[in-house]
């Protein structure tokens, strides 16, 4: 597996090695072992979730409060999206600062969030499969969020606004400014 760094302290791109032969592929998709030595930390996850989307869906830019905080490892295992985490740590030398990735079932990429930031993603195909590990449980009175169309963010989400399919929740978060204390 590689581990790539990202700008964001924390937040990590992991790329399988695959093996293809005639039959197809196969290759490793998590190992907790090597996934704890690439954060550097034991991450204990507890909850796998998944949501199927087409073409335009936005889902984000999510995040679970305080105590209540999540980190994911995210990938996509069919179509294609463009992942991003905002960091919200406070006294991060990169706070308000995001950082997005490009994950497919083509090129099987999975990103690690730690805990403290906000999270979204955006379908760039027809139809996407996303997938994600969670290392806390979720909690309804810990949801918390930012706008997705921020113009302090200016996130490039590779689609126009206008072909964004947001939910009404997602469109009704604050931008950061606005933003209440996150507890990070």
């Amino acid at each position: 597996m590689t581990i790539t760094k990202t700008p964001l302290e924390g937040c990590i791109i992991l790329n399988p090695r695959v093996f293809n032969d005639e039959r197809g592929y196969f290759f490793e998709s998590f190992n907790a072992t090597t996934f704890n030595q690439a954060v550097g930390y034991t991450v204990d996850f507890v909850q796998d979730n998944q949501s199927f989307s087409t073409k335009g869906v936005f889902r984000g830019l999510h995040l679970q409060k305080g105590e209540n905080a999540q980190a994911k490892l995210v990938r996509v295992t069919h179509g294609k999206v463009l992942d991003v985490a905002v960091d919200l740590r406070a006294g991060s030398e990169t706070y308000g600062q995001y950082y997005g990735v490009e994950l497919s079932a083509k090129n099987n990429t999975q990103f690690f969030i730690p805990r403290g930031f906000a999270h979204g993603f955006v379908v760039l195909s027809d139809e996407a499969v996303f997938q994600y590990k969670c290392d806390n449980y979720y909690n309804k009175q810990s949801e918390g969020g930012l706008h997705y169309a921020d113009p302090d963010l200016a996130i490039d989400w590779k689609l126009p606004n206008n072909e964004l399919i947001v939910s009404e929740k997602d469109a009704e978060l604050p931008f950061l400014k606005d933003a209440p204390d996150f507890g990070f």
